[in-house]
């Protein structure tokens, strides 16, 4: 492939970041503009076919101009399937899971953008992926500046040659990023751009007094909100959710994509019982949210039973809990079994929610300790930190409790 030169498609894109009101500093637009994407997305990228099947494009077998409009397109791209395929390996349709991609421009100069970046500044990236925004904050702050980690050595390799290639050689570490990087803390800023069931407290501990983390909280493939927290003298963390924000899992917290005889996990009921309220509504972004809140850790999840007929399900493995829903004709039934009643905890944020007046995920407050993350909606009336509570999870229909132990 011959060499195309891409500075009118990053011009074009500052541009229209800058028209979005997603890109405002002219520091950021510096790096968008300087910064070739397409050198992060080697050796290809898989785009999607419809029905679960991508279709490989590989750089080096593709026209540069061809290759310039996918790598400049608004959207994500997806660089590995399963945690190993690359595009390269394969000649055409396939199918598979992405395990590793660019996300798109908008999102990641956005979250750059809410970090407040300024000189001086030292940054914590959990998840290289690719490295685009690595070296996008490379540009801004210096490469010394920036710290990466990435859990998959593979794409880590990747993305530490064209790092080095692009002429930033920065701090590359392959590794669990939920247990951060101690040997170059504090940092200033710590950034995820995977999503995580909550917010590591060794993330907390490697952060200055004052600084800022910005991560993707949830454990589903939607419903996850961006949350940013500021970490206090007391070693406490505070902050709120301030948008809806969707990345993969961390590896270590991926959910399984096989879930084995849904029915049998399902046989034996403790109660049964008319729902309040369908439990379709988790198919939308904020009750999700609200029920990864409610019942952390649970996944939802669509089946059917032996005859064909569609079923819901909300399961909780750790804690042997599920609970299961069919539509008749008079409404939805729930069963629920186990020691935890899923459903009750979440039927009952769900209602307290909308009457509320159904508030969205920035409306969620949040307070970090080393033993807990108290989660609220709206203020507590005292203009201070939420009152510790009891374990147990839900302490009140918009008040939750996710314990560390």
């Amino acid at each position: 492939m011959t060499l195309f030169d891409t500075a009118g498609e990053r011009r074009s894109l500052a541009a229209r970041l800058a028209r979005s009101g997603v890109l405002s500093s002219s520091e950021l637009r510096a790096a968008v503009e300087d910064v070739p994407r397409e050198a992060f997305l080697r050796p290809g990228v898989f785009l999607p076919e419809g029905e679960g099947r991508w279709r490989p494009v590989v750089a080096a077998r593709t026209a540069p101009e061809e290759w310039a409009a996918i790598a400049y397109s608004d959207r994500s791209l997806a660089t590995q399937l399963d945690g190993h395929l690359t595009a390269d390996q394969v000649g055409g349709l396939v199918r598979g899971t992405p395990t590793s991609s660019s996300t798109v421009p908008a999102t990641v100069v956005s979250m750059i953008e809410a970090l407040g970046l300024t000189e001086g500044h030292t940054v914590l990236e959990i998840g290289t992926g690719t490295g685009y925004s690595t070296a996008l904050m490379c540009h801004r702050l210096g490469e010394d500046n920036v710290t990466t980690i990435e859990v998959d050595p593979q794409v880590a390799t990747r993305a530490d040659d064209a790092l080095e290639a692009a002429g930033y050689s920065t701090w590359t570490v392959t590794g669990d990023g939920l247990v951060g990087h101690p040997w170059r803390a504090p940092y200033d800023r710590v950034i995820a751009t995977c999503a995580v069931r909550r917010i590591p407290y060794t993330w907390i501990r490697q952060t200055r007094v004052g600084g800022r983390i910005l991560a993707t909280i949830g454990s589903w493939a939607y419903g996850t909100g961006l949350a940013e927290v500021t970490v206090h003298g007391d070693g406490t963390a505070r902050g709120r959710i301030v948008g809806r924000s969707s990345f993969m899992q961390a590896r270590s917290q991926a959910t399984p994509t096989h879930l084995g005889d849904l029915e049998a996990r399902a046989a034996y009921a403790d109660t049964e019982r008319a729902t309040r309220v369908m439990p379709s509504l988790l198919e939308e972004w904020m009750p999700a949210f609200l029920a990864q809140l409610g019942a952390p850790g649970s996944q939802f999840v669509h089946g059917a039973d032996s005859t064909g007929a569609p079923v819901l399900y909300l399961l909780d493995n750790e804690r042997e809990s599920f609970a299961s829903f069919r539509e008749g004709a008079a409404g939805w039934v729930v069963r629920q079994g186990g020691p935890v009643a899923l459903w009750d905890r979440v039927e009952a944020t769900l209602i307290a929610w909308r009457a509320a007046g159904s508030p969205d995920v920035d409306s969620v407050r949040l307070h970090i300790t080393d033993r807990a993350h108290t989660y609220w909606i709206g203020s507590d009336g005292t203009g201070g930190d939420p009152v510790e509570q009891p374990p147990g999870g839900v302490v009140g229909p918009l008040r939750w409790v996710d314990r560390v132990a």
